[in-house]
């Protein structure tokens, strides 16, 4: 396994970090306190070609593989701060784009594909429900078939992006006496008559929209159907293997950030007449972000390598987001630690970090459940 890049591939890098810093700048202590999505962000996203990352060219992207995509992601979370923007991107590479990539129709991608990879769309995911959270497949948003259409009937909650979203990933049950057999994926464009949705407040990711979406008589066409019926859970799978494999780059590079934030005021805070990095408690904290950093690192590209070769991933794609997103947590907090009461302080985005961070171990699957789907692979 060879993890050196391409000087094409480094090229690409330092063109995402040097968009990130000209592009992305902007007072994120107000963002984060009102919860403002960055709509200008997303656009010059859709202008770099960034949420059109894995598309091919045919369709207005970039053609990317697994490996180079958590590159550039680990780059973008290096330069850009704003860590609900990039979650934003991420729901929707992986759930939309992936999906539609791997299982839509010629006519779907021709239809979708285009607006999702120039950033003219936003995708977003509707599968977690009231009474379906880990066990995501007790869940109870029903789709009746009437002729050439369904009708969806369903309460959705945590959907990612659904208040700026243009299209969702809808999973629903076609017949609940099947269980999982009876879920079925369909691509529900936003505007459709049936389909209400409203914000949500959430203590971190906060200029990242998250919204619940109620469907009451939803008509949606056979036409956006992803896959067959009862494919749901297929699909659900192969997206989710994607998504913990893959979601945590941009953290990645934010441990990088956070870790050389550090060691600079380490290097220059003074206490007792010598830096505080002289001192041993400090240093080791600084040495403890390195080596999370490091093997976060090796994690990320060993599942990516395995996704791009198309060989199974689900233990590693679980093992990578349960082990990126504690220590995204630890490195927050020993940053934190560091800086004393200035870490303290809104200002310093710290603490915005450590808000940001804590999510990653709940979202794609707790952190409890990537443990147990760990165990049992292992045949524990």
């Amino acid at each position: 396994m060879e993890f050196s890049w391409t000087e094409t591939q480094r090229r690409f890098f330092d063109e995402v970090e040097a968009f990130a810093k000209a592009e992305l700048a902007g007072d994120l202590v107000a963002a984060d306190r009102e919860g403002r999505f960055n709509h200008a962000g997303w656009e010059a996203f859709g202008r770099f070609g960034l949420p059109g990352l894995p598309v091919p060219k045919q369709f207005g992207g970039l053609e990317c593989d697994a490996l180079t995509m958590v590159g550039a992601l680990e780059r973008l979370g290096y330069a850009c701060r704003d860590n609900g923007l990039m979650f934003s991107l991420h729901a929707h590479l992986w759930t939309v784009v992936t999906p539609l990539l791997a299982l839509g129709t010629n006519e779907q991608k021709l239809r979708f594909l285009p607006a999702l990879a120039r950033g003219q769309w936003i995708g977003g995911n509707a599968m977690t429900e009231p009474n379906a959270g880990s066990d995501a497949f007790a869940l109870e948003t029903t789709a009746r078939r009437e002729g050439d259409s369904y009708v969806l009937n369903g309460h959705k909650n945590f959907v990612s992006n659904a208040p700026v979203a243009h299209i969702l990933t809808v999973y629903a049950t076609v017949d609940r006496s099947k269980g999982p057999a009876g879920i079925t994926v369909f691509l529900v464009e936003t505007d459709r008559p049936g389909l209400t949705m409203r914000p949500v407040d959430k203590a971190g990711l906060r200029t990242s929209p998250t919204g619940e979406v109620t469907f009451t008589d939803c008509r949606v066409p056979v036409a956006n159907r992803l896959g067959d019926e009862g494919a749901g859970t297929f699909v659900f799978m192969r997206s989710m293997t994607w998504e913990r494999g893959c979601i945590l780059a941009s953290a990645v590079g934010a441990q990088r950030r956070l870790l050389e934030a550090s060691i600079r005021y380490a290097r220059q805070r003074r206490q007792y007449g010598e830096p505080i990095g002289k001192y041993q408690q400090v240093a080791g904290r600084i040495v403890a972000m390195r080596e999370r950093l490091e093997t976060s690192r090796l994690l990320l590209y060993r599942t990516a390598w395995l996704l791009a070769q198309e060989r199974p991933a689900y233990l590693e794609a679980a093992l990578t987001k349960r082990h990126i997103s504690e220590a995204w947590v630890q490195t927050c907090e020993d940053a934190i630690q560091i800086h004393g009461g200035l870490g303290y302080r809104v200002e310093t985005g710290l603490e915005r970090e450590l808000r940001d961070a804590i999510g990653s171990r709940l979202y794609s699957g707790t952190n409890e459940v990537q443990c147990n789907l760990v165990a049992s692979l292992l045949g524990l």
